[in-house]
């Protein structure tokens, strides 16, 4: 444990230090070993056997045969795996440096053969096989002999693959370790995303001493993001609060007859949209009240169901679309964000079409006008809060450019997307997607 604790209390740099000396150190062992085994190119026990008992057997039948009948005590004594050539005055090959250690395993296990001046040699071009050979008998003829060794095989394709393998199982256990040092790296990352997005998740404190620091600093952050979005909100709320109370006293002392009627209702103009732009704030700002939990709600029922306010009122508004469709989601901010879109289209469009459809494990809301639309360079820029497009619409508005960013903020909070795009036929389609399943 004591071990564990310590490597715990490594810097990143040390740990990643070591995953590097680690992975060094196994590459070299590992190679020193291959490359020896290369180097010295020894074959199986059982091969150096056979080869020695081969030589020795074939020497003894020739040196004790008939000069005349050499050759065909050669010929008999040849197989497809061992073969023999009789040669008087035969050039002989250099022995291959790399066959060294088998020769010393031949003649180990064949000791007269240490008199013979043998030597062993790779085929450049394997016929009869793929070691050669050959040795001085009594007489000081030369045997010449070709045979095949399964260790040969591995000097060219086994010799690669032992080569690769190794290096293969590196790579992998050194992104293992890599990916192991790095996890509470990831951690953060994800964490970060959700920023601003609701009550501050803390992102549990590990890995070394670097990491914990700036997690420890991201969580504090956190803390501090949070607590200055509850203030904005709170003080905002409390404002348009306070300012509601002298409009509704202007209002009453509005009622008093001395008040001309035209300059009566030109305040009360004023107040009533001063009460809007009140009540506009105010639904932007607490947009983000996180700290109501979400709820299972018929998205098909609510959408419908203020489309058929809409209609009653006389508007040109038209559902199609799913029955039903359920999700877990914050009733009170998507439906002002529908109702939002829906009088957004009904104001600059003349009419409102709303759709509903099941996308995969999201439900896709559309909802389309014939209005004239936004500029395609405009359509960021509506998205923005206290942004108005007046000169882009075909009269003037009130308010103060909030609509859209409240509907926006409110898609968000559930993890879903707003799309705002002109329809090719002429007017504005705003499409939202949001997770079926509560995220």
């Amino acid at each position: 444990m004591r071990r564990f604790r310590l490597f715990r209390r490594f810097g990143l740099p040390e740990r990643l230090i070591a995953v590097l000396l680690l992975v060094f150190v196994i590459d070299v062992i590992c190679n020193t070993v291959l490359f020896e085994r290369a180097n010295t190119f020894e074959l199986r026990r059982d091969d150096a056997q056979r080869i020695a008992e081969n030589l020795v057997l074939a020497s003894r039948a020739i040196d004790h045969a008939k000069t005349d009948d050499r050759q065909i005590v050669t010929s008999a004594l040849s197989t497809a795996q061992f073969s023999l050539r009789l040669s008087e005055q035969g050039k002989r090959y250099r022995g291959s440096l790399g066959l060294a250690n088998l020769r010393a395993q031949v003649i180990e296990m064949a000791p007269e053969l240490a008199h013979s001046d043998l030597e062993l040699h790779l085929e450049s071009i394997p016929r009869d096989g793929n070691i050669g050979g050959s040795l001085r008998l009594a007489d000081g003829a030369v045997l010449d002999f070709r045979t095949h060794a399964r260790s040969a095989w591995k000097l060219s394709i086994g010799r690669f693959a032992s080569l690769v393998l190794p290096t293969l199982l590196l790579i992998s256990l050194a992104w293992l370790l890599l990916r192991a040092a790095l996890h509470p790296l990831r951690s953060l990352i994800r964490a970060t995303r959700n920023f601003g997005a609701g009550p501050p998740r803390l992102v549990p404190e590990r890995g070394p001493d670097e990491m914990r620091e700036l997690i420890r600093a991201m969580n504090e952050m956190q803390e501090r993001i949070h607590q200055s979005l509850l203030d904005r909100t709170h003080t905002m709320l409390a404002i348009g609060h306070d300012l509601k109370t002298p409009l509704a006293r202007m209002r009453l002392r509005l009622d008093d007859g001395d008040v001309d009627p035209v300059v009566r209702d030109g305040i009360n103009h004023d107040i009533d949209e001063m009460r809007m732009l009140l009540d506009s704030i105010q639904a932007y700002v607490d947009t983000g009240g996180t700290q109501i939990p979400a709820e299972r709600i018929d998205l098909a029922i609510m959408a419908e169901t203020l489309v058929d306010t809409a209609a009653d009122r006389g508007a040109d508004a038209t559902y199609s679309g799913l029955p039903s469709l359920e999700i877990m989601a914050r009733p009170v901010s998507i439906r002002r964000a529908l109702s939002n879109l829906i009088e957004n289209a009904l104001h600059y469009g003349g009419n409102v079409r709303v759709g509903l459809r099941r996308d995969g494990g999201a439900a896709e809301i559309t909802v389309d006008d014939d209005g004239p639309g936004i500029p395609e360079e405009r359509i960021t820029d509506a998205l923005q809060p206290f942004v108005r497009l007046d000169t882009a619409r075909a009269r003037d508005t009130a308010g103060m450019g909030l609509g859209l960013p409240i509907v926006r903020k409110a898609v968000r909070l559930e993890g879903g997307t707003l799309d705002l795009r002109n329809r090719p036929e002429g007017g504005l389609r705003a499409t939202i997607r949001l997770p079926i399943v509560a995220h």
